[in-house]
């Protein structure tokens, strides 16, 4: 077993700067040709201990801009529209791809991998998705799956008969 000081949180096996114990080989093939990890020495302690408070200050201003964007990201509606059978299932389905492009029409850029959908949507309704900005930070986004070719829009209100005259008059 080998000592190392780790540099970046790992799963499953520690967060920055820990000290963790590690199989000799799982050391020397992964983590320390990486820098994912340093041997622990006094001058490595505290190189980490530098780039912890380096880290977290990156990360602050990182989760500050995430908040703020998963607040516009809360406010915003997204409405797409897609062709229909006539049972009301879609021809195709609406991915994640499809939900990134519809918010870049609303000047948001969000990358189409931080939008988590477990399957792609295959029907007509209103769903709450996920965007995962920040490993802290999570909006939910309103997405609003709708038949194309204006069933979107309400009704026009029907037009009123024309009076019909009598004769007898």
């Amino acid at each position: 077993m080998m000592e190392i000081i780790l540099r970046e949180p790992i799963e499953n096996l520690g967060g920055r700067g820990d000290v963790v114990q590690v199989a000799n080989g799982y050391a020397r093939n992964y983590l320390l040709p990486r820098k994912l990890a340093l041997p622990v020495t006094d001058a490595n302690r505290r190189q980490v201990a530098r780039e912890r408070v380096a880290a977290e200050a990156r990360e602050a201003v990182e989760r500050q801009d995430a908040q703020s964007v998963a607040a516009r990201i809360a406010a915003a509606e997204c409405v797409i529209a897609r062709r229909v059978g006539g049972t009301g299932t879609l021809y195709g389905s609406v991915t994640s791809a499809d939900i990134a492009e519809s918010l870049e029409g609303q000047q948001l850029t969000v990358d189409k991998r931080r939008i988590v959908l477990t399957e792609p949507i295959k029907e007509l309704g209103d769903f709450v998705v996920p965007v995962r900005l920040h490993r802290d930070v999570t909006a939910d986004l309103k997405v609003t799956v709708v038949q194309e070719g204006g069933a979107a829009t309400p009704p026009a209100a029907p037009d009123p008969e024309p009076e019909v005259q009598s004769e007898s008059e």
